[in-house]
């Protein structure tokens, strides 16, 4: 299928133009014209270069793969005898030639009551991705999610890991916590050792 992002794209790049009856450049068209580009797109087609108009638009759509009717989270195309409008998946209406206004994002969209006949293109969802915040992948193949497994499984240099068998089982890895050796200081009393000098008198004793 196609992603959403493609056909903004599209209606970025032409967003603005005029509208020209027959265009089918980037320089501007007209409101099957319009629809000719976001079918093609949808479709996996060149955008420019293989437009329809009101009176084939039912054939065209069909060699697209459109189906009747309507759809959610689809590409929708509703159409009369002489006007045609989109809605985008997401709901957003585009159009050319309404209002008195070129190709642009707004108008009545697919689902104008003066449309008598509808088409839509599904939608498929697309995969998802490991992001760089690490969110889910659903595609196994997807190498950022590799990455991110190896990450989280990566053992960190400050926690030894030691193996401790249950029950004679499968050992399982036990994270245990680092020891570091602090020394100690201990404050001890000093002795100092003094010589004590001791004043004598001097006493006569008679003989």
């Amino acid at each position: 299928m196609f992603a959403l992002a493609a056909l903004m794209s599209l209606i970025a790049q032409v967003s603005g133009t005029p509208y020209i009856p027959g265009g089918d450049t980037p320089a501007g068209t007209d409101c099957s014209g319009l629809a000719s580009w976001v079918s093609n797109v949808a479709s996996g087609r060149p955008a420019f270069g293989s437009r329809f108009n009101t009176g084939n638009i039912e054939p065209a759509l069909l060699s697209r793969g459109f189906h009747y009717g309507t759809a959610p989270n689809s590409v929708v195309i509703g159409w009369n005898g002489g006007h045609a409008a989109v809605t985008l998946p997401d709901g957003t209406p585009v159009s050319s030639g309404e209002s008195g206004a070129g190709v642009r994002v707004g108008g009545g969209g697919a689902y104008q009551s003066q449309f008598n006949h509808h088409m839509y293109l599904p939608v498929q969802a697309e995969e998802m991705h490991t992001d760089a915040a690490g969110k889910q992948s659903s595609d196994p193949s997807d190498p950022s999610a590799v990455e991110v497994a190896d990450t989280n499984a990566a053992t960190s240099p400050e926690s030894p890991v030691g193996e401790v068998p249950v029950d004679g089982e499968t050992p399982v890895v036990v994270d245990v916590p680092a020891v570091v050796d602090v020394p100690v200081v201990v404050d001890m009393p000093v002795v100092v050792d003094a010589p004590v000098v001791v004043d004598a008198a001097v006493v006569d004793v008679p003989a």
